[in-house]
C-alpha cells in the first residue's frame, strides 16, 4: 500500500517495490497519474491496483484497504507518503490552509497508520513506513504547515512505537527521513512566494528516497536518514538550533526559490488534484541538478563493509608500524 501513489516520490516507491515483483495498491487522488503509476508497475514486473481516494477521508482509507485485501490478499507493507503543502510566509497563511495540510500530511498518515494496524495486529506482522523529513527535526522558513505536519508524525510514530514494544508485537514501524527531492510537487504546490518554488540544494532524485523506503519496509531500524545533508540538518539542530535559526533567517527564502517569476494565477493541488487529466511522473524540473545516489545512504545500509574496511585500514596501519619498528631497530 503506498499513499501519494500518483506521482512524485510515492511513483518511486510503488516502481521500487514493483522491481521485486511485488503486489502494489496504489492510493491518490488523479486519476491520469494513477493510470500511468499502474502502468509503470506492470512495466517494473508488479502487479498494480489502483484506488483513486482522498487521504483526508479516514472512512476511504478503511474502505481502500479492505479493496486491496480482497484484491490482493494480507497486506505486508503500508508507506503513508501522501502530503499537501503551502509555501508562504506565516502572516500570509489562511486557516483553512492550515488545516488541509494537516489532514493530508499528517492526519493522512495517521488514517492509513490505524488501517495497516487494524490488519496488521491481529496477524502479528506487517512493517508500516512513514515517509519523513530532514525537516520534521529542523525547520525552515516558509514552510510551516508542512514542517508541523513531518513534526507530528513523528510525535506520533514515537508514541505507536513505544505501544507496539509494550504489546511485544512483531509490526514493526520506521521512519524514513528525506533530503531536499526532485519530486513534482514544486510544480503544482500552492506558492505564495514571488518566485517558483524549488528542494532546497542538495537535491536527490526521487528514486533515491524510494530505495530507502523499499530497505527500511524489510530491516528493523528505528529511523533511517537519507542523504548527508539530512543528517546534516537534524544532528546541527540538537547542537546549535539557534544558530540554524539565524542561518535559515539569512539564506533560506532565496534557497527555496529559483530565479523564475511565480504566477498568482497557477493552478495548486492543495484542494484538487492536476494529475486528474495529466501525468507529472516521478521526476521534477531539476533533473540536471539531482543526484542519482547518496555515499551516505550506501555506507548507512552496508555497516559491515564500512567495518571491514576499517578493519583492514587498521591491519595495514598495525603492519606498517611494526615493519618501521623493525627498520629502525
Amino acid at each position: 500500500m503506498v499513499t501519494g501513489a500518483s506521482a512524485g516520490l510515492g511513483r518511486a516507491i510503488a516502481v521500487q517495490f514493483a522491481k521485486q515483483g511485488a503486489n502494489v495498491v496504489l492510493l491518490a487522488r488523479g486519476l491520469e497519474g494513477l493510470a500511468a503509476a499502474e502502468r509503470d508497475v506492470k512495466a517494473a514486473g508488479g502487479n498494480a491496483f489502483a484506488v483513486p481516494i482522498d487521504i483526508a477521508d479516514p472512512a476511504a482509507v478503511e474502505a481502500a484497504a479492505e479493496a486491496a485485501e480482497q484484491r490482493f490478499g494480507p497486506v505486508d507493507v503500508w508507506v503513508n507518503n501522501a502530503m499537501v503543502t503551502v509555501f508562504s510566509p506565516v502572516k500570509d497563511m489562511q486557516a483553512d490552509e492550515y488545516k488541509r495540510a494537516t489532514e493530508v500530511t499528517y492526519l493522512g498518515c495517521v488514517y492509513g497508520t490505524l488501517a495497516a494496524l487494524k490488519r496488521m495486529l491481529p496477524r502479528n506482522r506487517g512493517a508500516i513506513v512513514q515517509v519523513g523529513s530532514a525537516l520534521a527535526y529542523r525547520s525552515i522558513p516558509l514552510q510551516s504547515a508542512y514542517c508541523a505536519a513531518k513534526h507530528a508524525i513523528v510525535g506520533f510514530t514515537d508514541s505507536l512505537r513505544c505501544e507496539l514494544l509494550h504489546d511485544k508485537s512483531n509490526v514493526r514501524i520506521t521512519v524514513v527521513h528525506m533530503p531536499a527531492l526532485n519530486t513534482a510537487q514544486f510544480g503544482w504546490v500552492r506558492n505564495r512566494l514571488p518566485h517558483k518554488a524549488q528542494p532546497v540544494p542538495p537535491i536527490f532524485a526521487p528514486e533515491v528516497g524510494a530505495r530507502a523506503v523499499y530497505w527500511a519496509a524489510h530491516h528493523n531500524r528505528r529511523e533511517l536518514f537519507v542523504g548527508g545533508s539530512t543528517v546534516k540538518a537534524i544532528f546541527g539542530n540538537k547542537v546549535a538550533p539557534g544558530l540554524l535559526d539565524r542561518y535559515l533567517a539569512r539564506y533560506g527564502f532565496e534557497s527555496q526559490q529559483t530565479g523564475q517569476p511565480e504566477s498568482p494565477l497557477r493552478p495548486d493541488n492543495l484542494w484538487s488534484p492536476l494529475d486528474a487529466q495529466q501525468d507529472w511522473g516521478a521526476h521534477g524540473n531539476f533533473d540536471n541538478q539531482s543526484r542519482n545516489h547518496s555515499c551516505q545512504l550506501w555506507v548507512d545500509l552496508h555497516p559491515s563493509v564500512l567495518a571491514a574496511v576499517a578493519g583492514g585500514v587498521a591491519a595495514l596501519a598495525g603492519a606498517f608500524l611494526i615493519c618501521s619498528k623493525n627498520l629502525v631497530l
